[in-house]
């Protein structure tokens, strides 16, 4: 079964979950990712590490920061210590500290730790023995670091997965750590609270507004995991919802996402991604030598929607770059491509409209509006229970069924409502998916050059 996407991040083999430390420094943009270097299951968790010009030309290499006997590397973050605030640069050095900060998995314990990188990210090294952050816990994870320029110092917000709440915690110098406040809980606590972010986006006027995201590993809008975020205010020390909860994704893989930290661009662009994947079936995918990708990098913004703030997402924008030349696609027409072929997809779909992905083994998934409802239908590999189904994302009133939609191999990234609606799926196909039919559709084409060797 070829699966692995041409697009998509995947490590050359083994295990990968979330993404962490998402950061630009040294000229690249790094990617490092939870990652068993020994086998296709969680375990012996450490950062692996890819590096791009791009966000989408990726390359790998070698474990940064590795499992220790007893010190699982669990999720977290990193930042570049411009200014040096940690101590941890050295006069000579090329570039400003890159410090990660990342939970270790002990026994019957979690605290936040320290890692260094003084070449831009190169390269890495544990920064001792001792946690900077510790609250005496077994379940207390998944840093989120950033500067808060306003107040002069260091937050981050950390998961305290079982009393569905997140620590805000504030420092001068990155190793020394005070708590603000604590969020939640709120919103969905059906399943424990993981891997929060919280960032700042533009408003229509230009003001900056807070979004705070949280994982839930049950009640997700499928059922399983699932991410939520507010909107609200930041004043350095607290954060204030404005409104209820939302999703984030409606699709049934879409778990960690977190956002790139000292992008060039500065705070007028926010970029995340996620972990393509659910833990119903995560550790059981169907694939060799790897287990588990990523979504595509993901520009975010904030839309006014019903009288209320909406999160948008869309593909990065650089995505376009790999079009090749496009084609038109009409109502009735079959078009066919080679196995492995990414495509990307501008669809106007009304209402009873229909997209058919196949295979030469037949149905391998379906794309509709209905009743209001984005639906997705897709069937499973035998035994991998909780894959199949059809599932469903309401799109806003009055919304146009102009869709975006990126296939690459094994996924499909969905883009409705322009980005307040996304709807991230993984495809498991009997065989390689290479043609797609319209039925009541139609829209634009394009196939998208690959950046990743199969």
């Amino acid at each position: 079964m070829v699966l692995r996407p041409a697009l998509h991040f995947t490590a050359r083999q083994h295990w990968l979950n979330d993404p962490n430390g998402l950061v630009y420094a040294g000229g690249h943009y790094h990617l490092f990712y939870q990652h068993n270097p020994r086998a296709n299951h969680h375990g012996y968790l450490s950062w692996g590490h890819a590096t791009s010009p791009d966000l989408l030309h990726w390359q790998e290499h070698e474990v940064a920061l590795p499992w220790r006997q007893g010190h699982d590397v669990y999720s977290g973050s990193a930042v570049v210590d411009r200014h040096n605030t940690s101590g941890l640069g050295q006069p000579g050095d090329p570039h400003p500290p890159v410090v990660a900060m990342y939970t270790g998995n002990g026994d019957h314990h979690q605290a936040q730790y320290l890692a260094l990188s003084r070449d831009g990210g190169a390269h890495w090294a544990f920064v001792g023995p001792t946690a900077v952050l510790d609250e005496h816990k077994q379940d207390f994870r998944d840093p989120k670091t950033f500067w808060h320029a306003a107040t002069a110092q260091w937050i981050s917000v950390v998961a305290h997965p079982n009393e569905r709440q997140i620590g805000v915690y504030g420092s001068p110098d990155l190793r020394r750590w005070t708590r603000l406040s604590l969020f939640g809980p709120a919103g969905a606590v059906a399943g424990i609270w993981e891997v929060p972010d919280l960032f700042a986006l533009p408003s229509e006027d230009g003001d900056p507004i807070w979004v705070m995201k949280v994982d839930v590993f049950a009640g997700g809008p499928q059922g399983g995991t699932g991410a939520q975020y507010w909107v609200g205010t930041f004043d350095g020390a607290v954060f204030t919802p404005s409104q209820p909860a939302r999703w984030a994704d409606w699709g049934k893989d879409f778990y960690a996402a977190i956002t790139y930290s000292d992008l060039p661009q500065g705070p007028a662009r926010a970029v995340w991604l996620a972990w393509m994947n659910a833990w119903d079936y995560a550790n059981d995918l169907p694939t060799h030598p790897w287990r588990g990708a990523l979504t595509l990098p993901r520009e975010l913004g904030l839309v006014r929607s019903g009288g209320q703030w909406a999160l948008i997402q869309q593909p990065l924008r650089e995505l376009t770059d790999l079009r090749d030349q496009g084609q038109h696609l009409d109502s009735g027409q079959t078009f066919s491509f080679s196995a492995g072929q990414a495509l990307d997809l501008a669809l106007t779909l009304p209402e009873g409209a229909e997209v058919h992905f196949r295979s030469d083994a037949g149905q391998e998934a379906t794309l509709s509006v209905q009743g209001s409802h984005l639906r997705l239908t897709r069937p499973a590999p035998a035994g991998l229970d909780g894959f199949a189904g059809t599932f469903m994302a309401p799109l806003p009133a009055g919304a146009e069924g102009e869709l975006r939609v990126i296939l690459d191999t094994c996924s499909l990234e969905v883009f409705a409502a322009g980005g307040q609606v996304s709807f991230t799926s993984l495809l498991l196909s009997a065989q390689p998916i290479t043609r797609l039919t319209l039925q009541g559709a139609w829209g634009q084409l394009w196939r998208l050059r690959a950046t990743l060797s199969a």
